[in-house]
């Protein structure tokens, strides 16, 4: 007894530095997130609310603005989820041979994640700038204006200038992943598909891709993840413009939360429909990747 006492302390007093992170942990995740539950279900203002039911998830349905902000984090999800996956593997295919110069270039690819989104966008933004802009005056020197635009100002090119900037900020982070992936390859298998023959495309798709597999479902499911939390690159790059045109789920959270009209319980349970859209999501993504990844 006294010798499982002393066992007992010992491993209460390692406990005790976990605290800290506890606290943490329930004051800025969990009661948040259960509170913003309980508040998805009232007409709360911030400071008076009334309990409504399921009323704010009915209305979302009907709501033109939420359903619009949906289908652009469709588009953005998907459009930078497979192009950054398919850009940084390329990369990492090419940057994971030793030649001179290769640790540079990791570094400089590698570099624009480590800044800030925000910083990112509004750079990017005045580079897109109309009529001060970096890549309208370039096209006017070359005698290409037919090709200049307002890069931010039309919905349908507005969108895709958020995916590429985004895809131009994280693809470093994806090719460092697939890299780390390809370094743990053996050697001795591409020997062996040289010997059968398997050179090219067959090499790729019968040794390097299948090896490779849990790199490429780490890098999904990060940008699934990330991506239907889209915010920052659109606050900074178009405010959600023109108009509502370039509006995101997570944009239009913050929408009702702080522009006009402050509606927190509604901006509570659009809030809790994302947690479940991503929750839900990765869940399949992550048990068909890993499936994947076992038949392979």
């Amino acid at each position: 007894m006294p010798g499982s006492r002393r066992k007992w302390r010992a491993e209460l007093k390692w406990l005790t530095f976990l605290l800290p992170a506890l606290f943490f942990y329930l004051g800025f995740y969990l009661v948040p997130t259960l509170s913003s539950t309980y508040y998805s279900l009232t007409d709360w203002d911030g400071i008076t609310s009334k309990f409504i039911g399921l009323d704010n998830y009915k209305e979302m349905f009907h709501d033109r603005m939420i359903l619009a902000s949906f289908r652009n984090t469709i588009l953005y999800t998907v459009g930078i989820t497979v192009l950054q996956n398919g850009v940084g593997l390329l990369v990492a295919l090419l940057l994971v041979r030793k030649f001179r110069g290769v640790n540079v270039m990791r570094t400089l690819l590698f570099m624009p994640n480590i800044f800030s989104t925000l910083l990112i966008g509004y750079v990017w933004g005045f580079i897109l700038e109309p009529n001060i802009g970096v890549v309208n005056n370039v096209l006017d020197a070359l005698g290409l204006d037919a090709w200049k635009m307002g890069w931010l100002s039309d919905p349908g090119t507005a969108r895709w200038m958020i995916v590429f900037v985004t895809i131009w900020q994280c693809m470093g982070y994806s090719m460092v992943i697939y890299i780390a992936g390809l370094q743990g390859i053996p050697k001795d298998l591409y020997e062996s598909g040289d010997l059968d023959g398997a050179t090219g495309w067959r090499r790729f798709a019968n040794i390097t891709f299948p090896l490779v597999a849990p790199a490429f479902t780490i890098n999904v499911v990060l940008c699934l993840i990330g991506d239907l939390q889209l915010f920052n690159q659109i606050f900074a790059l178009t405010g959600g413009g023109p108009g509502y045109a370039t509006e995101s789920v997570a944009t239009m959270i913050y929408r009702l939360g702080f522009g006009n009209g402050i509606r927190w319980g509604y901006g509570s349970a659009l809030s809790v429909t994302l947690f479940a859209c991503i929750l839900i999501l990765t869940s399949i993504l992550v048990t068909f990747l890993r499936k994947r990844e076992v038949e392979m």
